[in-house]
């Protein structure tokens, strides 16, 4: 098939995460398979217009605030007039409501929504056209089918108006090589481990506010922040305020064997997110031997079985997600119990499963020309 891909990133974008590595994955397999797949992107300083990942074309144009009126202007310009069998929408931050305007089929991809925890993040007029554009969803994207990552982002598609059976749920894969226990869990000290883009929304100020209240239960215990982004300066002053600096360190983006060796020295991993499309960090830090400590979020109480890998609390609350923290670093016998079946765990996903199953609704979505908008 010819694919044509709009995501607000791409894999080279300093801000990448989890859904622009979701979709790598799927498509440089497909690329490998013999489809022909083109990523537009908004542009970020430094990158030229026209690039290459894994095989894969990318055509950079727009910038972070208007890439959803941009990357619709650059399709229509270069492949409203050519034969593309299917364009992959991955709705991850403004839609681009590619319904309108693409002549091929549809197929959107959604990691998760917003809704109105957008308005944790964004300044209000920011946070209010991220709100009101998914609430045109159900209308834009009426006829199109949907691949969503997780039950819980289905379920809130279905809420706000798609229908059940037009959602397929493929859960994301793990880099089976790249991930794994080089460090025994029984051997480590008592760090505990934040892993994720240094945004509000992720919920680092959490975590920093419930150190405190592990220190006092278990005082050799330290934080390792591991990941970059806007909001590190007011963390750093955060730890400042709470007079606990010296038991955090700062560890920045890290290269991928950097990470993994610093989830390899942490005895307990967190996750303090409101809303997750699934919680790949999560699942990383089990095939580390890291069990989690998570918000009983959407997204998390898929990817957290909770009391098996890890412990669930509620979003929010300091005092719970200090108590299981302190849990887990005190009880020994139920840590490493729930590091094997964590590393378990994370053993049953892998990215070549996700990608053929993500590659059969691609199938199916190209195959419904007739249904598209």
């Amino acid at each position: 098939m010819r694919i044509v891909v709009l995501n607000w990133r791409d894999p080279r974008h300093p801000e990448a995460g989890g859904a622009e590595l979701h979709l790598l994955e799927i498509l440089k397999r497909c690329v490998r398979d013999g489809d022909q797949v083109t990523w537009l992107a908004e542009a970020f300083p430094g990158a030229p217009a026209e690039d290459a990942v894994e095989g894969i074309r990318i055509a950079r144009a727009g910038a972070w605030y208007n890439a959803h009126l941009a990357l619709g202007a650059l399709y229509r310009a270069r492949f409203r007039r050519e034969r593309v069998d299917l364009v992959v929408e991955d709705i991850n931050k403004v839609p681009f409501f590619t319904p309108l305007f693409a002549r091929a089929p549809v197929l959107a991809v959604v990691p998760h929504l917003f809704g109105a925890t957008v308005f944790r993040e964004a300044s209000l007029p920011v946070g209010a056209v991220v709100w009101a554009h998914e609430a045109l969803l159900p209308i834009v994207y009426r006829r199109t089918p949907f691949l969503a990552i997780s039950d819980s982002t289905r379920d809130d598609l279905v809420r706000r108006g798609i229908a059940r059976e037009r959602i397929s749920v493929v859960r994301c894969g793990l880099d089976q090589g790249a991930y794994a226990v080089t460090n025994p869990p029984e051997k480590r000290g008592p760090v505990v481990a934040f892993l994720g883009r240094l945004r509000k929304y992720k919920g680092a100020q959490f975590v920093l506010r419930a150190l405190p209240a592990v220190l006092a239960a278990a005082p050799e215990a330290r934080l390792d922040v591991i990941g970059d982004g806007p909001y590190r300066p007011e963390l750093e002053r955060l730890a400042g305020r709470l007079g606990v600096s010296a038991r955090v360190r700062f560890l920045g983006a890290l290269s991928h064997q950097a990470k993994v060796a610093a989830l390899n020295d942490a005895q307990v991993a967190t996750c303090p997110s409101p809303k997750e499309g699934w919680g790949l960090t999560v699942i990383e830090a089990n095939a580390c031997g890291a069990p989690v400590v998570a918000s009983r979020s959407p997204g998390l109480v898929e990817s957290v079985r909770e009391g098996e890998t890890g412990i669930l609390v509620p979003h929010g609350d300091v005092a719970a997600l200090a108590a299981g923290i302190a849990r887990l670093l005190g009880d020994r016998a139920e840590r490493l119990r729930m590091a094997e079946a964590g590393r378990r765990w994370a053993a049953t996903f892998d990215w070549e499963t996700c990608y053929r199953e993500s590659r059969a609704c691609f199938a199916r979505a190209a195959a419904a020309r007739g249904d598209a908008a």
